[in-house]
């Protein structure tokens, strides 16, 4: 809640405590209906049934000493105890201005965490396509949220490479070139003249999984590859490093177009390097057990409704298994680093195993209770007809493609007084249209993308959020270029109070947001004080207002609404074009 409602919840408290009653916590929200009172306090009837007092009369003693308060217009009972308040001018100018002065006041919760993002996960020698969108996307903004309330964070792309899928590739390539040198006994680490591109991988990986898949003769040699890659077999180490590098070379380049960072680019096989240290210490607590062949860890717990099958560590094949490599993560980040909380960012599909790898680690003490394991979940991203995005020849549309077609209608939509960099401004509003698209939703919802919709520059898109605050901007030059300049706001009209009260509101949304690890709240809110201002922008006309104290008020305003939507955007992810 925002710091200025809290002081106000804490008179309140005092109050209660000056009419008998012990220190109690106070919670004021945002009324339901606006033409009782700008926020109300419901917490009377619950005080009054534990005190065996009627709830009406508590009431209006309570109102009787909140009269007084300056930062009150008005104070009353409604119904069975209700009360609603309405805010003075005063203190709301005085919160708009020190807003004006200070933006983060309505952004810092004081929350003194370090929490460790794991998000992304591309696959190497794989196609990015629109299934890994939200986890980058949500993962970035959850990221930059959190450094919003004040958090420390690191955050890890966790690639995907290490596994079965990477003893197929290799596989293809030694059918197809038997005579290089990784694949020779006496390979001792020289360089090899072996060009491959990332098109190249991509026509790879789909004729090595389908011939894996067909053959189990293949199959099972992909296998023996992936033990010997494990075990740093030389030569397949050393190709293995050549794919890696020519992959993730094209990965940062789409992240990067998204908007999307990360501290580490670790992967799989870098949480590998810990494997033996860990089943060492896993044996010394003596919870594996052997289960058909395989080495497991028993997660179940008496309170399972659901069946919760053993976590296994290693094959009946020998094969490490992905959820030991996942639990080898958790060991080597809880020794790196000094954590309280590790979020993960997938499709919620993968539930069932994330809650088998953190039991794991907590049975086994890897993770200690202290720190927090928490799977945030995701829906799916679908086509306009509510089917899996899909190409026109029915394969899974690859994340270049879908930015290319986003972009291509976004520029359509530019004015055609943009002449310079008109398709680097189509791109800008391209990502922005997708990412606000894909948090719009709250994150376990599937949702249907529509190109159209959410390119639309008058509907609930960012592209909307875009031209708005870009025309804001607009406003605040042309304002300076007329020397006329944002200081302090001092008059109050119906429609400013409107825009004031939804600020007001701001430190709780983020709030929620934080908590429900999802950025729907924030998206409405956005969407929401955007336009509220629109429409006060659309009834004033600022930069001819003969009246000066009321155009400085309204610059001022103005200036505030901006440097919020700038910081929300920057939440998001979005970046803001000069002009569109």
């Amino acid at each position: 809640m925002n710091y200025k409602i809290s002081l106000l919840e804490n008179k309140i408290s005092e109050s209660l405590e000056e009419l008998g009653f012990e220190k109690t916590s106070v919670t004021l929200n945002p009324s339901n209906r606006p033409e009782l009172g700008d926020y109300q306090y419901n917490g009377i009837m619950p005080l009054a049934k534990k005190n065996n007092q009627n709830p009406v009369e508590l009431a209006e003693k309570l109102v009787a000493l909140l009269k007084d308060y300056p930062e009150l217009k008005d104070v009353s009972v409604a119904g069975p105890g209700f009360i609603n308040l309405t805010f003075s001018d005063k203190f709301l100018l005085d919160f708009i201005n020190e807003s004006n002065e200070n933006i983060d006041i309505n952004y810092k919760q004081d929350i003194n965490k370090t929490i460790f993002l794991d998000y992304g996960g591309p696959n190497v020698a794989k196609v990015l396509h629109v299934g890994h969108l939200r986890s980058a996307n949500i993962g970035e903004a959850l990221k930059r949220l959190c450094k919003a309330v004040g958090c420390k964070t690191i955050s890890d792309v966790h690639l995907g490479d290490w596994g079965r899928p990477m003893g197929m590739v290799i596989l293809e390539i030694k059918t197809r070139h038997p005579e290089l040198p990784y694949f020779k006994d006496d390979y001792n680490g020289e360089d090899v003249k072996f060009n491959i591109t990332n098109e190249d991988l991509l026509e790879l990986y789909p004729i090595a999984t389908t011939k894996a898949k067909e053959n189990e003769n293949i199959m099972e040699e992909a296998r023996k590859i992936n033990y010997e890659l494990q075990n740093k077999h030389k030569g397949y180490y050393a190709l293995w490093q050549k794919l890696v590098d020519v992959s993730v070379k094209v990965v940062k380049k789409i992240y990067q177009d998204l908007n999307v960072s990360f501290d580490l680019w670790e992967g799989e096989s870098d949480n590998f390097e810990y494997m033996t240290e860990m089943f060492e210490y896993l044996y010394s607590k003596n919870i594996i057990e052997e289960s058909d062949g395989a080495k497991v860890i028993h997660v179940k717990k008496e309170t399972d409704k659901k069946e919760m099958p053993p976590l296994i560590l290693i094959k009946s094949n020998g094969a490490v298994s992905y959820e030991a490599t996942d639990l080898a993560a958790i060991w080597e980040r809880t020794h790196n680093f000094k954590l309280d909380e590790i979020w993960y960012m997938t499709d919620k599909r993968q539930e069932l195993h994330f809650t088998q790898v953190f039991r794991a680690a907590y049975k086994s003490a890897i993770a200690k209770p202290e720190l927090q394991l928490i799977f945030n979940g995701f829906g799916t991203m679908n086509g306009p007809d509510g089917k899996p995005f899909k190409t026109r020849d029915g394969g899974v549309m690859p994340l270049a493609d879908l930015l290319d077609m986003v972009t291509e209608e976004c520029e359509k939509r530019l004015s055609e007084n943009v002449t310079e960099n008109r398709n680097n401004i189509a791109r800008t509003i391209a990502i922005a249209a997708i990412k606000y698209a894909d948090l719009l939703p709250f994150r376990t919802t599937d949702y249907n993308f529509d190109i159209e919709k959410f390119t639309d520059l008058n509907g609930k898109t960012g592209t909307y959020l875009l031209y708005s605050t870009i025309r804001m901007k607009s406003l605040l030059t042309k304002a300076e270029e007329n020397n006329l300049h944002p200081a302090t706001m001092s008059i109050l009209k119906e429609s400013e109070r409107k825009i004031i009260l939804t600020m007001l509101d701001l430190k709780r949304i983020i709030k929620r947001s934080y908590e429900n690890y999802s950025l729907n709240e924030i998206c409405e809110y956005l969407y929401k004080i955007t336009n509220l201002y629109n429409n006060f922008y659309g009834e004033n006309h600022i930069i001819t207002e003969e009246n000066k104290e009321l155009q400085t008020s309204w610059l001022t305003l103005t200036k505030v609404i901006y440097d919020n939507n700038c910081k929300l955007l920057n939440i998001l992810g979005i970046n803001i074009p000069e002009k569109m």
